[in-house]
Protein backbone atom coordinates (compact mmCIF):
# COMPACT_ATOMS: atom_id res chain seq x y z
CA UNK A 1 0.00 0.00 0.00
CA UNK A 2 1.26 3.23 -0.98
CA UNK A 3 1.96 6.22 2.05
CA UNK A 4 -1.40 7.95 2.59
CA UNK A 5 -0.84 11.43 0.94
CA UNK A 6 -4.19 13.69 0.89
CA UNK A 7 -4.08 16.63 -1.75
CA UNK A 8 -5.74 19.48 -1.10
CA UNK A 9 -8.67 20.03 -3.72
CA UNK A 10 -7.56 23.38 -5.92
CA UNK A 11 -10.08 25.96 -6.15
CA UNK A 12 -10.47 25.11 -9.64
CA UNK A 13 -10.54 21.91 -11.69
CA UNK A 14 -9.38 21.20 -15.77
CA UNK A 15 -11.44 19.43 -17.22
CA UNK A 16 -10.45 17.19 -19.79
CA UNK A 17 -13.80 16.35 -21.55
CA UNK A 18 -14.29 16.46 -25.34
CA UNK A 19 -10.29 16.78 -25.68
CA UNK A 20 -9.75 13.70 -27.88
CA UNK A 21 -6.28 13.14 -29.20
CA UNK A 22 -5.13 16.78 -28.35
CA UNK A 23 -6.16 15.35 -24.60
CA UNK A 24 -2.15 14.91 -23.47
CA UNK A 25 -1.25 18.13 -24.85
CA UNK A 26 -3.44 20.42 -23.75
CA UNK A 27 -3.10 18.87 -20.30
CA UNK A 28 0.98 19.69 -20.43
CA UNK A 29 -0.18 23.18 -21.02
CA UNK A 30 -2.60 23.13 -18.49
CA UNK A 31 -0.73 22.09 -15.78
CA UNK A 32 2.68 24.22 -17.03
CA UNK A 33 0.40 27.00 -16.64
CA UNK A 34 -0.88 26.35 -13.02
CA UNK A 35 -3.46 24.21 -12.92
CA UNK A 36 -3.61 21.27 -9.93
CA UNK A 37 -6.58 19.73 -10.48
CA UNK A 38 -7.64 17.46 -12.95
CA UNK A 39 -10.47 16.22 -13.50
CA UNK A 40 -11.68 12.75 -16.16
CA UNK A 41 -13.53 10.18 -16.34
CA UNK A 42 -12.92 6.06 -17.43
CA UNK A 43 -15.40 6.92 -20.40
CA UNK A 44 -14.06 6.71 -23.60
CA UNK A 45 -17.32 8.49 -25.41
CA UNK A 46 -16.37 12.07 -24.09
CA UNK A 47 -12.65 11.30 -22.52
CA UNK A 48 -9.33 10.26 -22.81
CA UNK A 49 -7.81 9.16 -19.64
CA UNK A 50 -5.33 7.25 -21.00
CA UNK A 51 -4.26 10.79 -22.51
CA UNK A 52 -4.39 12.22 -19.87
CA UNK A 53 -2.62 9.52 -17.76
CA UNK A 54 0.07 10.07 -20.65
CA UNK A 55 0.22 13.81 -20.10
CA UNK A 56 0.79 13.42 -16.19
CA UNK A 57 3.41 10.60 -16.82
CA UNK A 58 5.25 13.47 -19.04
CA UNK A 59 4.70 16.34 -16.88
CA UNK A 60 6.30 13.95 -13.52
CA UNK A 61 9.28 12.62 -15.46
CA UNK A 62 10.20 15.80 -16.89
CA UNK A 63 9.86 17.43 -13.33
CA UNK A 64 7.35 19.91 -14.10
CA UNK A 65 5.27 18.15 -11.31
CA UNK A 66 5.18 16.12 -8.27
CA UNK A 67 2.60 13.51 -7.78
CA UNK A 68 1.98 15.12 -4.60
CA UNK A 69 1.04 18.22 -6.21
CA UNK A 70 -1.69 16.99 -8.47
CA UNK A 71 -5.37 16.50 -7.51
CA UNK A 72 -6.58 13.79 -9.93
CA UNK A 73 -9.91 12.99 -10.23
CA UNK A 74 -11.90 10.50 -12.52
CA UNK A 75 -14.97 8.53 -12.48
CA UNK A 76 -17.04 5.08 -12.60
CA UNK A 77 -19.27 5.54 -15.68
CA UNK A 78 -22.38 3.21 -15.30
CA UNK A 79 -23.36 1.14 -18.55
CA UNK A 80 -25.98 3.96 -19.07
CA UNK A 81 -23.25 6.37 -19.86
CA UNK A 82 -21.09 4.86 -22.21
CA UNK A 83 -20.77 4.34 -25.57
CA UNK A 84 -21.40 0.65 -26.47
CA UNK A 85 -19.60 0.41 -30.03
CA UNK A 86 -16.18 1.67 -28.13
CA UNK A 87 -13.61 -0.15 -25.70
CA UNK A 88 -15.56 -0.67 -22.40
CA UNK A 89 -13.47 -0.53 -18.93
CA UNK A 90 -15.69 -3.30 -17.96
CA UNK A 91 -17.81 -6.33 -18.84
CA UNK A 92 -21.67 -5.14 -18.61
CA UNK A 93 -22.66 -8.75 -18.08
CA UNK A 94 -20.62 -8.77 -14.92
CA UNK A 95 -22.50 -7.51 -11.57
CA UNK A 96 -22.29 -3.75 -10.17
CA UNK A 97 -19.41 -4.41 -7.95
CA UNK A 98 -16.89 -6.49 -11.04
CA UNK A 99 -17.91 -3.46 -12.92
CA UNK A 100 -16.31 -0.78 -10.98
CA UNK A 101 -13.64 -2.87 -9.64
CA UNK A 102 -12.60 -3.21 -13.35
CA UNK A 103 -13.52 0.10 -14.19
CA UNK A 104 -11.10 1.56 -11.33
CA UNK A 105 -8.73 -0.85 -11.50
CA UNK A 106 -8.59 0.40 -15.82
CA UNK A 107 -8.42 3.83 -14.58
CA UNK A 108 -5.41 3.85 -12.53
CA UNK A 109 -3.12 1.91 -15.28
CA UNK A 110 -4.59 4.85 -17.42
CA UNK A 111 -3.51 7.56 -15.22
CA UNK A 112 0.00 5.94 -14.75
CA UNK A 113 -0.17 6.44 -10.78
CA UNK A 114 -0.65 4.15 -7.51
CA UNK A 115 -3.34 6.21 -6.12
CA UNK A 116 -6.69 8.50 -6.98
CA UNK A 117 -7.39 11.52 -5.14
CA UNK A 118 -10.91 11.43 -6.09
CA UNK A 119 -13.85 9.11 -7.73
CA UNK A 120 -16.98 10.22 -8.68
CA UNK A 121 -20.20 7.76 -9.20
CA UNK A 122 -20.58 9.68 -13.01
CA UNK A 123 -24.29 9.81 -12.26
CA UNK A 124 -26.58 7.76 -10.26
CA UNK A 125 -27.36 4.21 -11.10
CA UNK A 126 -30.45 3.10 -12.55
CA UNK A 127 -31.80 1.85 -8.56
CA UNK A 128 -31.08 2.85 -5.31
CA UNK A 129 -29.47 -0.88 -5.01
CA UNK A 130 -27.38 -0.59 -7.38
CA UNK A 131 -25.72 3.51 -6.88
CA UNK A 132 -25.11 2.30 -2.98
CA UNK A 133 -23.49 -1.28 -4.41
CA UNK A 134 -20.97 1.08 -6.38
CA UNK A 135 -20.75 3.66 -3.79
CA UNK A 136 -19.58 0.24 -1.69
CA UNK A 137 -17.21 -1.02 -4.12
CA UNK A 138 -15.58 2.09 -4.17
CA UNK A 139 -15.31 2.53 -0.33
CA UNK A 140 -13.15 -0.21 -0.41
CA UNK A 141 -10.50 1.20 -2.63
CA UNK A 142 -10.30 3.99 -0.25
CA UNK A 143 -9.90 1.16 2.99
CA UNK A 144 -6.69 -0.43 0.63
CA UNK A 145 -5.03 3.46 0.09
CA UNK A 146 -5.84 3.21 -3.60
CA UNK A 147 -8.58 6.17 -3.37
CA UNK A 148 -8.63 9.14 -1.32
CA UNK A 149 -11.88 10.85 -1.38
CA UNK A 150 -15.33 9.79 -3.21
CA UNK A 151 -18.40 11.42 -4.78
CA UNK A 152 -20.78 11.65 -7.33
CA UNK A 153 -21.99 13.41 -10.39
CA UNK A 154 -24.78 14.43 -12.35
CA UNK A 155 -27.00 14.17 -9.08
CA UNK A 156 -30.33 16.73 -9.06
CA UNK A 157 -32.33 14.59 -7.25
CA UNK A 158 -31.95 15.84 -3.37
CA UNK A 159 -33.75 13.25 -1.33
CA UNK A 160 -31.08 11.22 -3.41
CA UNK A 161 -28.48 12.68 -2.35
CA UNK A 162 -29.32 12.78 1.50
CA UNK A 163 -29.92 9.21 1.39
CA UNK A 164 -26.68 8.39 -0.42
CA UNK A 165 -25.17 10.71 2.63
CA UNK A 166 -27.27 8.90 5.42
CA UNK A 167 -26.07 5.50 3.78
CA UNK A 168 -22.44 5.96 3.66
CA UNK A 169 -19.62 4.46 5.38
CA UNK A 170 -17.10 6.67 3.29
CA UNK A 171 -18.02 10.53 3.89
CA UNK A 172 -19.62 11.59 0.35
CA UNK A 173 -16.71 14.17 -0.69
CA UNK A 174 -17.81 15.88 -3.63
CA UNK A 175 -20.54 16.42 -5.67
CA UNK A 176 -20.55 17.51 -9.09
CA UNK A 177 -23.15 19.26 -11.17
CA UNK A 178 -24.00 21.39 -13.85
CA UNK A 179 -23.94 25.09 -12.88
CA UNK A 180 -26.38 26.84 -14.52
CA UNK A 181 -29.38 28.86 -15.72
CA UNK A 182 -31.01 25.65 -16.77
CA UNK A 183 -31.58 24.37 -13.63
CA UNK A 184 -31.38 27.23 -11.45
CA UNK A 185 -28.02 27.15 -10.73
CA UNK A 186 -28.66 23.99 -8.24
CA UNK A 187 -29.29 25.38 -5.13
CA UNK A 188 -31.14 22.87 -3.93
CA UNK A 189 -28.40 20.49 -4.28
CA UNK A 190 -25.55 23.29 -3.00
CA UNK A 191 -27.17 23.35 -0.16
CA UNK A 192 -27.17 20.31 0.97
CA UNK A 193 -23.62 20.28 0.08
CA UNK A 194 -22.57 23.11 2.30
CA UNK A 195 -24.73 21.81 5.27
CA UNK A 196 -22.44 18.50 4.94
CA UNK A 197 -19.18 19.98 4.20
CA UNK A 198 -19.32 18.31 0.52
CA UNK A 199 -16.87 20.06 -1.93
CA UNK A 200 -19.50 21.72 -4.96
CA UNK A 201 -18.05 21.35 -8.00
CA UNK A 202 -19.50 23.10 -11.57
CA UNK A 203 -19.44 21.86 -14.49
CA UNK A 204 -21.20 24.36 -17.68
CA UNK A 205 -20.14 27.33 -15.40
CA UNK A 206 -19.75 29.66 -18.67
CA UNK A 207 -21.26 27.99 -21.28
CA UNK A 208 -24.62 27.34 -19.70
CA UNK A 209 -25.41 31.16 -18.31
CA UNK A 210 -25.37 33.59 -20.79
CA UNK A 211 -27.93 35.43 -19.22
CA UNK A 212 -25.77 35.70 -16.25
CA UNK A 213 -22.94 36.99 -18.45
CA UNK A 214 -24.88 39.56 -19.16
CA UNK A 215 -26.51 41.14 -16.49
CA UNK A 216 -26.09 44.27 -15.37
CA UNK A 217 -24.92 43.30 -11.67
CA UNK A 218 -22.31 40.90 -12.99
CA UNK A 219 -21.18 43.58 -15.84
CA UNK A 220 -20.39 46.06 -12.89
CA UNK A 221 -18.47 43.60 -10.73
CA UNK A 222 -16.71 42.75 -13.33
CA UNK A 223 -15.35 46.49 -13.69
CA UNK A 224 -14.74 46.64 -10.63
CA UNK A 225 -12.66 43.77 -9.98
CA UNK A 226 -10.48 44.42 -13.56
CA UNK A 227 -11.91 40.51 -14.87
CA UNK A 228 -13.93 39.60 -17.74
CA UNK A 229 -17.36 38.47 -16.97
CA UNK A 230 -16.31 34.94 -17.48
CA UNK A 231 -14.04 35.42 -14.66
CA UNK A 232 -15.82 37.10 -12.20
CA UNK A 233 -18.21 34.19 -12.13
CA UNK A 234 -15.16 31.84 -11.39
CA UNK A 235 -14.36 34.26 -8.75
CA UNK A 236 -17.98 34.27 -7.32
CA UNK A 237 -18.19 30.63 -7.66
CA UNK A 238 -14.84 30.68 -5.47
CA UNK A 239 -16.36 33.53 -3.08
CA UNK A 240 -19.28 30.79 -2.74
CA UNK A 241 -17.38 27.86 -2.05
CA UNK A 242 -17.95 26.26 -5.45
CA UNK A 243 -14.82 24.69 -7.29
CA UNK A 244 -15.64 25.27 -11.25
CA UNK A 245 -14.21 23.11 -14.04
CA UNK A 246 -12.62 25.28 -16.54
CA UNK A 247 -11.91 23.48 -19.95
CA UNK A 248 -9.77 26.40 -22.00
CA UNK A 249 -7.87 25.14 -24.68
CA UNK A 250 -6.00 28.25 -25.46
CA UNK A 251 -3.09 29.80 -23.24
CA UNK A 252 -5.15 33.20 -22.75
CA UNK A 253 -7.95 31.67 -21.07
CA UNK A 254 -5.87 29.13 -19.14
CA UNK A 255 -3.85 31.84 -17.42
CA UNK A 256 -7.17 34.12 -17.44
CA UNK A 257 -9.03 31.32 -15.67
CA UNK A 258 -5.91 31.27 -12.90
CA UNK A 259 -5.51 34.37 -12.41
CA UNK A 260 -8.84 34.68 -10.83
CA UNK A 261 -7.59 33.00 -7.82
CA UNK A 262 -4.99 36.18 -7.05
CA UNK A 263 -7.80 38.89 -6.95
CA UNK A 264 -9.23 40.08 -4.26
CA UNK A 265 -11.61 42.98 -5.21
CA UNK A 266 -14.15 41.09 -4.67
CA UNK A 267 -15.69 39.86 -1.39
CA UNK A 268 -19.02 37.61 -0.29
CA UNK A 269 -20.31 40.51 2.04
CA UNK A 270 -19.86 42.77 -1.24
CA UNK A 271 -23.69 44.54 -1.31
CA UNK A 272 -23.75 43.92 -4.92
CA UNK A 273 -22.14 40.28 -4.68
CA UNK A 274 -24.69 39.64 -2.21
CA UNK A 275 -28.04 41.71 -4.38
CA UNK A 276 -26.37 38.86 -7.74
CA UNK A 277 -26.61 36.00 -5.44
CA UNK A 278 -29.91 36.88 -4.07
CA UNK A 279 -31.17 37.63 -7.75
CA UNK A 280 -30.11 34.32 -8.85
CA UNK A 281 -31.61 32.50 -6.21
CA UNK A 282 -34.89 33.99 -6.73
CA UNK A 283 -35.35 35.65 -3.52
CA UNK A 284 -35.25 39.72 -4.80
Amino acid sequence: MCRMVQTVMPNIMYGTAWKKERTTKLVAQAVESGFRGIDTACQPKHYREDLVGEAIANLISAGTVKRQDLFIQTKFTGIDGQDASQPLPYDPRQSITDQVTKSIEKSLQNLRVEYIDSVLLHSPLRTKHQTLEAYRTLEKFVDDGRVRALGVSNCYDPALLEWLINEARIKVGVVQNRWYEGNGWDWDIYDICQENGIRYQSFWTLSGSPTLLRHPVLQSLAKKSQMTPQQTVYKLCQLWNITPLCGSTTPAHVHEALSVERSHALKADDEEVRTLLGLMRGET
